[in-house]
């Protein structure tokens, strides 16, 4: 495959990293740029809180990977996957920052410059309070919102480098995936 007929594949990251549980986005990038299994393909961005200001870096995705925290009213630590048109259904507020990814994806719209795959990994947190460490069911679901990461990655990269890339099965099916219960 051509490299320039590759898809571009951007990982957004969102939170707040003095909001405690908010951060979880911005930690699983973290992970993201150590873990070895990160194809070469993808570009990071560590969006925090900027809302509007990130349409330039993701504008010309042909696949968007959003990490953040989203608070739905489940368990803290449930690990969601939402794709396609149930990301509409997301409420304006549905995560914890001011301006919500909503917003950021009806900006792209407008422009002409939806990704043709999107797809939002959150956690449910259970604290947003000032703090800078992550509660515990958080903490304990970052490794599986990382593997999920990793997972949705190598699906969309080009078939010769899919092949590195060991498959979470959890992450292929449904909305929520409950990572800790109780």
């Amino acid at each position: 495959m051509d490299p320039s007929d590759a898809p571009k594949i951007v990982v957004l990251a969102l939170g707040n990293l003095i909001r405690s549980d908010d951060a979880i986005g911005l930690f699983a990038l973290r992970h993201l740029e150590e873990d070895p299994r990160l194809p070469l393909f993808v570009s990071l961005v560590e969006g925090g809180t900027k809302g509007l200001e990130l349409v330039p870096y993701i504008c010309d995705a042909s696949c968007l990977l959003v990490l953040d925290a989203v608070d739905v009213g489940a368990t803290p630590g449930t690990l969601f996957r939402i794709a396609g048109e149930d990301l509409r259904s997301i409420p304006g507020n549905g995560n914890v920052h001011g301006l919500a990814l909503a917003d950021i994806l009806n900006a792209l719209r407008m422009m002409g410059h939806q990704p043709q795959e999107i797809v939002l990994l959150g956690v449910q947190p259970l604290i947003t309070e000032l703090g800078t460490v992550l509660s515990t069911p958080v903490l304990q679901a970052l490794p599986a919102l990382v593997e999920a990461a990793v997972t949705q990655l190598c699906r969309w990269g080009p078939s010769d480098k899919s092949s590195m890339c060991e498959a979470d099965r959890a992450a292929e099916s449904g909305v929520a995936i409950p990572v800790l219960e109780g």
